[in-house]
């Protein structure tokens, strides 16, 4: 047999093999025997490139690498869907819909927790992949698209289609990934959605590839289609992977019921859902139901409520902060809660476990507080066995045993030596971190590492790093490269503004917020150092708090010391303001909520405050404007409650473009 009919013919039995297992979940082929036939494919195209097609299933193993993403303008738009809460709200929602239509039914479809994605085929070949974006364009991701084994290649249909689904990180990947991610002091995800659309929007497609991405396909652009599940149906006959646990109901009252129904499987299933999408199932009367300006009015998300799961506190062990605070937290039992593997949560202090009547080996109900931080939110009395033990607070310090102090006013309890190790490898690690002054390469691992072995005493030694390069370099771990990159990631940070360098000082109560604020102020170190405590007060979003704490710190011999070595060392000591742009967003205070499609937290942040908006973490009667994203949980919830304006993604990039 010549090579093109064995590459035609293993392109063949390849496909078919990874729809049987990826969309059919019905093996036909052993492991071992996929990698053998894959392995001949590789070599055989490697050996005739000009034999290798858009259909082979060697795509997925990616290589492809863009430089940028090309944007991508949408046939029609992708519409989001308004959200529901209550069943009183899905009631509504029916009301309105039999009021134009009373015979209409609806179909119910799993709302899986991933990132939107349209697929579209030419003459039977995938020719694109994209993201919603911001409904009208997205980003072209064909390369890591293709990487997805669950999306098929080719199709046996002709035509020219549109599909639109969800891709979705499975839950097993993820703690895979995780695993990985931590082995290599790297960032976590938070979830199985973050974790998906960072891995879709690499620009390299083989770190796609390894990422185990799936998808699921609910929407068939076709006019001939009449019903929502025919069009589920035509998916599936031609090959795309169709979410099975969909259902017709005739009525609201069998909505509700699947939604229950559904609620109580969610935990068991192996990728993560947030919620119910209901749609009017006739798709012939979706244009007489209409639309409103952002929404479709013939469907409707029902969101569930923060999930809330048991199990077993098996310990309390307690930490040591940067500041010297010592933090109770609780371990327990590894379990799942909305997409993380959870297995410890602060507990704050000792007034917070007693009030809470919280202790060791209780089992305690635990979810995340505004869908994100781990909470235990109490404990279940009936569930108490006879091994109950009672939450003692510690006396001493758990790392230098000095005799802890509880401030007057105050619940937490402080380890006041300033030789704590642990206080000094948690204030090099907070220097060092994203969020402070950013210096890649240097993680939380590594700068325990260098403290341990004697090369970072505090953090004017991570600056003199580079006169210690012929020692870092047989330290266990690092080689040549990685020193390198260090040593120029530490170089590079010395340009950084003020405000980051502020922050990262560590200084109690002093915010990033709080520090941008005031370098904005003063404009240098100098004026920082020489500033009293009413200027700060003046200073909008500090208080008598902060501007005691920043007073104090500045007028510590050793800290002005610090600061005068860092300002040798040829640190940034001058804040470098940027030409204030005003739009709707200016002297506004806004915060965000859920997670963005289209950017980043950070990118949406520096945007906002781009045009002189301040962003906030908590919602006031103060907030001008809540922009909301997906999963927005509790602040969404008071925004509504305080009457204040709510935008949705879409709105949001319309104003910041104005």
């Amino acid at each position: 047999m010549d090579d093109f009919k064995r590459i035609e013919e293993l392109k063949e039995i390849l496909n078919k093999a990874s729809t049987a297992y990826y969309v059919n979940d019905n093996p036909i082929m052993e492991d071992y025997e996929y990698d053998r036939l894959m392995n001949e494919l590789i070599k055989l195209e490697d050996k005739n490139p000009n034999l290798k097609t858009i259909d082979s299933p060697t795509n997925r193993i990616g290589g492809e690498i863009l430089t940028k993403f090309k944007k991508v303008t949408h046939k029609s738009k992708m519409a989001s869907l308004s959200d529901a809460f209550s069943f009183d709200e899905l009631k509504d929602f029916d009301r309105k819909v039999k009021e134009v239509t009373p015979d209409a039914t609806y179909l119910c479809e799993l709302k899986i927790d991933g990132l939107s994605v349209s697929l579209k085929y030419e003459n039977g070949y995938l020719v694109q992949g994209a993201t919603r974006g911001n409904g009208l364009v997205g980003e072209d991701i064909t390369h890591n698209v293709k990487t997805i084994k669950s999306v098929p290649l080719k199709i046996d249909n002709k035509e020219n289609i549109e599909v639109r689904g969800e891709i979705f990180m499975p839950r097993e990947s993820l703690i895979k990934l995780n695993m990985e991610r931590e082995e290599n002091e790297e960032e976590l995800f938070a979830n199985c959605r973050n974790a998906a659309a960072g891995s879709v929007r690499q620009l390299d497609s083989s770190v796609a590839a390894k990422r185990n991405l799936d998808v699921f396909l609910y929407y068939y652009m076709n006019d001939e289609i009449k019903y929502q599940e025919e069009a589920l149906i035509k998916m599936k006959e031609m090959g795309f992977k169709v979410n099975p646990l969909y259902r017709h109901a005739k009525t609201i009252d069998e909505v509700i019921s699947y939604i229950n129904e559904m609620g109580e499987k969610r935990e068991s299933l192996p990728y993560d859902i947030d919620g119910i999408v209901i749609k009017v199932n006739e798709i012939y009367y979706h244009n007489l139901i209409g639309e409103t300006v952002k929404y479709p009015k013939w469907a409707i998300a029902y969101k569930f409520p923060p999930e809330e799961v048991k199990t077993k506190l098996t310990d309390i062990i307690f930490q040591v902060g940067r500041t010297g605070v010592i933090t109770p937290v609780a371990i327990f039992k590894p379990v799942f809660v909305q997409g993380s593997l959870i297995s410890k949560a602060t507990l704050h202090n000792e007034d917070y476990i007693k009030e809470k009547d919280i202790h060791i080996n209780d089992t305690v109900i635990i979810h995340k507080a505004g869908d994100v931080i781990p909470e235990v939110v109490k404990p279940v009395i009936e569930d108490r066995g006879s091994d109950l033990i009672e939450f003692k607070m510690i006396k001493n310090c758990p790392c230098c045993n000095s005799l802890l102090v509880r401030l007057d006013g105050e619940a937490d309890y402080y380890c006041l030596n300033e030789n704590c190790e642990d206080k000094i490898i948690n204030k090099i690690i907070h220097f060092a971190s994203k969020a402070a002054y950013n210096i890649d390469s240097l993680g939380d691992k590594l700068c325990e590492q260098l403290y341990q072995a004697g090369f970072i005493e505090n953090l004017a030694s991570i600056f003199k790093l580079k006169y210690h390069y012929a020692d870092l370099i047989i330290l266990p771990g690092l080689g040549e490269k990685s020193i390198n990159n260090l040593i120029d990631a530490i170089e590079l940070s010395k340009k950084n503004n003020l405000d980051q360098l502020l922050f990262a000082l560590g200084i109690r109560h002093v915010g990033a917020k709080a520090s941008k604020l005031i370098a904005k102020r003063f404009k240098n170190m100098d004026g920082i150092l020489n500033a009293k405590i009413d200027e700060l007060v003046e200073i909008p979003d500090v208080g008598l708090a902060i501007a005691n704490s920043l007073y104090e710190y500045m007028h510590s011999e050793t800290n002005i010391n610090l600061i005068n070595e860092l300002k040798e060392l040829g640190l940034n000591m001058e804040y470098i303001g940027q030409d204030i742009k005003e739009n709707f967003f200016t002297n506004k205070k806004c915060v965000l909520t859920g997670g963005l499609e289209t950017m980043g937290r950070n990118e949406a942040k520096a945007l906002i405050e781009s045009f002189g908006g301040v962003l906030s973490e908590s919602v006031s009667k103060k907030t001008d404007i809540v922009i909301v994203g997906e999963n927005p949980g509790s602040k969404y919830d008071k925004a509504k409650a305080l009457g204040i304006y709510i935008m949705n993604e879409e709105e949001f990039i319309k104003k910041i473009n104005e």
